[in-house]
């Protein structure tokens, strides 16, 4: 048989080795809702990536738990070994790039980032905060809004830029305040939302359909708003299959 005789090639000769995922590593600080919601989207397949690092600055973070029981690999560094948060975030960088991410995706996790770590990893980050950005950057989101009598409150995903809470927003979701809404019943309301919308946008930058451009973001090759992609408080709620009190206070009226 010669050494080029046709019926040797077969379409397993060249057929091209499968695409690795692409990788996620997640810092958080505490329980870790979020990343639960992610892990969540990972099992179902329908993440995009895998998430193959978890962080932490706190050595008792439950999240820490979540991800050793999703075989997850589980990382404590402690902030308060380090005599600055300049060291500290040397250290982070170093353990983040041990895991050759993707994407790193802030979820809890209560330390401001230095210069340092924003720059290394900009465009490749993305954060949660609990309120329609720009309103209520920084910390006691509810709190202040219910003070400021506000209607309508929620939650935003943004990339991280140095500017604390202030990078390009990627999506919304919004929460009518109710009458009478306390501070905890409005943080259960927000976190429902975050646990929805931010799977989806990490799917999209895991996808490639998400861009972090000097202008703002982009999603398709489209420029987002500033606001993002906005859920209505119906259309998030419909998605979690909430109950809408006005309506239902509508068809008790009409029975």
């Amino acid at each position: 048989m010669s050494d080029t005789d046709p019926s040797s090639d077969t379409l397993n000769d060249f057929a091209s080795e499968p695409t690795s995922a692409r990788r996620v590593v997640v810092l958080i600080s505490g329980s870790g809702s979020n990343l639960q919601a992610l892990i969540d989207e990972q099992t179902h397949e329908r993440l995009g990536g895998e998430i193959v690092a978890v962080i932490s600055n706190e050595p008792a973070a439950y999240g820490l738990i979540r991800a050793k029981e999703a075989g997850i690999d589980a990382v404590v560094l402690p902030h308060r070994e380090y005599d600055s948060r300049e060291a500290y975030d040397g250290a982070l960088i170093k353990v983040i790039e041990r895991h050759e991410p993707d994407l790193i995706v802030l979820a809890g996790f209560m330390r401001i980032l230095t210069p340092r770590v924003v720059q290394r990893f900009l465009g490749r980050m993305l954060n949660i905060h609990p309120s329609l950005l720009p309103a209520y950057q920084g910390l006691n989101t509810h709190a202040r809004a219910l003070a400021d009598g506000a209607t309508e409150h929620g939650c935003s995903v943004h990339f991280v830029t140095e500017e604390l809470d202030g990078g390009p927003v990627v999506i919304q979701a919004v929460v009518n305040v109710a009458d009478g809404e306390t501070e905890s019943s409005l943080k259960e309301k927000v976190h429902a939302r975050e646990h929805l919308i931010y799977p989806i946008a990490v799917k999209w930058c895991l996808e490639g359909r998400l861009q972090f451009t000097p202008g703002g973001a982009t999603l398709d090759g489209m420029p987002l708003p500033p606001q993002g992609i906005r859920l209505s408080h119906a259309d998030a709620a419909e998605e979690l299959d909430e109950e809408l009190d006005e309506e239902l206070d509508e068809e008790l009226d009409e029975d």
